[in-house]
């Protein structure tokens, strides 16, 4: 028999015990005091996963400004180097690093493609020391444009071992919309793919490549993981297979770097509604230990470096576009085997099919199952039967985050798994951003589950809802703010002149209170609902995208005068994302003016961002500076009275207000 399962955060509790003579009765209690002694907290995280660093650090928190804290002043440590400490251990019990599959493969029913914890030592030591022969040195900027396979965590764990800083985008993204990002940040070295499968179909990116080389004059060498031979034009460019070659004493005796505990990491991007997308610099401490917290406290994913106890495989789908590719590879951090896939989890235009992530998970033996909320939507009202999926026995754990996940959503995948022999199945419902690299509200295996709620703001996170007032409330839905800093918010944004931006970003309404940007409601049980974003951004399926980056997309159309668009998405409605455009004389919109449109969307930032439907309005409502009312709007269509939620005093154009009172009317009769 057996002995029974012990939650992580109950191991944790006890170690509290054990070794800080600290005992909580609830929960709550524990939360309370994660965010009231800050440091001797998160040096309980250090101690109990037993963190690494050659220098002893003179202070846990020397700084509690936000922004400004300054974490663990004097450690040294790298992500990477987290990382190798399991591959002896990990690789003796038996499990690999990583387990990778796409389309094709999935389909065609071949084995999942394997990479041991040896193997990806060998090959991350072989890239950092050929971007090291060119040149690579700490600070420089490595960026990558990949899709979700093994050679892009081989890539970053390379450029972090040198303490270069990461940074990648998606290869569905257009030319414009990854030069947005990366010009900010002037990269050394791009390492690329010239062609990626989605839906069935290839992609040729040797085109957006050859625009990147061009347009990137701080580029010294480029890297490709290449299917063709089109690419060698670019002169000097190097084989990814080949940078992973080296197999030799050196690459035997490569180490990572150690750093500063709050050296930069990665540079990842969020969208607000003005101005290009924000560069965010995280530090390597910061993340690592948020993450470390987060994965095996509140995700219960339970391999262990101190006890040699590995065995979890930890699948959360996402594209590299997506933080949650960050917390995907986080799962390295502690020994986790990591189960990739690479395509579309819907199937093909041709061919539905919403079993996909499930077969995968089957096939490889997936412990802990993550995606987006619109995933678990689309499979429900695809009819998906769990039953025919071969073998998920392995699963005890389903993730959730990206938007809120509704309670029609949430049941149907319990009755799914206990419909296949798994009772009472664990929906870790998570919430929290790129913006700071990890999560402020999510799941507790010892805490009451119910659908429709995340089960607890999480340890160190001092996260509150406040009305207008700055007043904490309970039972009542106001902005998500964060009263205390955590490590992982970020370090600075990469060229922001005296923080302006970042202060701007998230603490313009409350100074010194991180503002998040969603709605959320703390009930009197301590548990959670996220009712959508609170300001203008877009938030498709998780993936952020600032609204003048769409503006800038079809804008520049010459039929075009003006649009907004809002983004409808709140919990217990259908996501709902329509764009306005005002058009110039003579032009309508039909059928090859809304393909027009939408094609300049799918061209420069990703076919994730297409609008649910396109409506020709007479004007677009801007105040009296100019600014558009993307907002107002936003309220206005979610229900709000128009006199709540616009002052037409302050409008430059009022008179256009009746247009969108109608179709307010309309959309909340379901009249399209």
């Amino acid at each position: 028999m057996s002995a029974p399962y012990i939650p992580q955060i109950r191991l944790y509790q006890t170690w509290l015990e054990n070794e800080r003579g600290l005992q909580f009765d609830t929960y709550d209690a524990l939360w309370r005091w994660s965010v009231t002694d800050l440091e001797a907290f998160w040096q309980s995280i250090w101690d109990y996963f037993d963190l690494q660093s050659p220098t002893a650090h003179t202070a846990v928190l020397a700084d509690r400004r936000m922004p400004g804290a300054r974490w663990f002043a004097g450690a040294q440590i790298n992500y990477a180097q987290q990382v190798f400490r399991h591959v002896g251990a990990a690789a003796r019990a038996g499990m690999p690093a990583i387990v990778s599959h796409d389309e094709a493969s999935l389909a065609s029913g071949a084995a999942a493609r394997e990479v041991s914890w040896p193997e990806l030592r060998r090959q991350v030591a072989s890239l950092a020391l050929h971007l090291r022969a060119h040149g690579v040195v700490p600070g420089d900027r490595v960026a990558a444009y990949l899709p979700n396979i093994p050679e892009t965590m081989v890539a970053f764990l390379a450029t972090v071992s040198l303490g270069a800083v990461w940074s990648v985008c998606a290869p569905d993204m257009g030319t414009n919309a990854v030069l947005d990002r990366f010009r900010q940040i002037e990269p050394k070295v791009l390492i690329a793919c010239d062609s990626v499968t989605y839906g069935g179909r290839d992609f040729d990116r040797t085109g957006v490549l050859l625009e990147l080389h061009a347009a990137l004059p701080s580029l010294q060498h480029v890297i490709v993981h290449s299917l063709s031979s089109a690419i060698d034009s670019i002169a000097g460019s190097a084989r990814f297979s080949c940078t992973i070659a080296q197999n030799d004493a050196e690459t035997a005796a490569f180490e990572p770097l150690w750093l500063p505990f709050e050296h930069p990491l990665w540079i990842v991007y969020s969208s607000g509604t003005t101005g290009l997308p924000k560069p965010i610099v995280h530090g390597h401490g910061g993340t690592l230990i948020v993450a470390l917290a987060l994965k095996v406290l509140h995700n219960d994913i339970g391999c262990s470096y101190a006890a040699n106890s590995y065995g979890e495989r930890y699948h959360w789908y996402s594209s590299t576009g997506w933080v949650m590719w960050n917390a995907q590879v986080s799962g390295l951090l502690n020994g986790t085997t990591c189960v990739i896939f690479d395509g579309n989890p819907g199937g093909s235009k041709e061919r539905a099919d919403w079993t996909t992530l499930w077969r995968l998970a089957a096939q490889t033996g997936v412990t802990f199952f993550g995606a987006g909320a619109a995933f678990y939507a689309n499979c429900m009202k695809a009819g998906v039967d769990l039953a025919t999926c071969a073998d998920l026995s392995t699963v005890r754990a389903l993730g959730a985050t990206g938007s809120p996940l509704s309670i029609d959503a949430e049941q149907w995948g319990m009755q799914q798994f206990e419909s296949i022999g798994t009772p009472g199945m664990w929906f870790c419902n998570i919430s929290g951003g790129t913006d700071f690299a990890g999560a402020f509200i999510g799941g507790n295996r010892e805490l009451p589950h119910v659908p429709g709620e995340m089960q607890c703001r999480l340890l160190g996170c001092a996260v509150e809802a406040w009305n207008e007032s700055g007043e904490a409330v309970t039972g009542e839905v106001g902005e998500l703010v964060c009263s205390q800093p955590i490590p992982s918010m970020p370090l600075y944004f990469w060229g922001d002149e005296g923080n302006a931006r970042y202060i701007s970003s998230y603490f313009d309404m409350y100074p010194n209170v991180w503002r998040h940007g969603d709605w959320l409601k703390v009930t009197a049980s301590g548990a959670c609902i996220i009712y959508g974003r609170s300001d203008a951004t877009i938030n498709r399926h998780g993936l952020r995208m600032g609204t003048s980056e769409l503006y800038s997309a079809i804008e520049t159309l010459p039929e075009v005068l003006d649009s907004m668009v809002v983004d409808l998405e709140y919990l217990g409605r259908e996501s709902y994302m329509p764009l306005f455009v005002t058009l110039r004389p003579g032009v309508t919109l039909d059928d090859a003016m809304q393909a027009k449109l939408n094609n300049a969307i799918r061209q420069a930032l990703s076919p994730r961002f297409l609008p649910n439907a396109i409506f020709e309005v007479p004007d677009i409502p801007r105040t009296l500076s100019g600014k558009k009312q993307e907002l107002p709007i936003k309220k206005l269509l979610l229900g709000q009275p128009l006199d709540k939620v616009v002052n037409r005093d302050a409008m430059a154009n009022p008179a256009c207000l009746d247009w969108y009172v109608a179709f307010a009317r309309d959309y909340a009769a379901k009249k399209f």
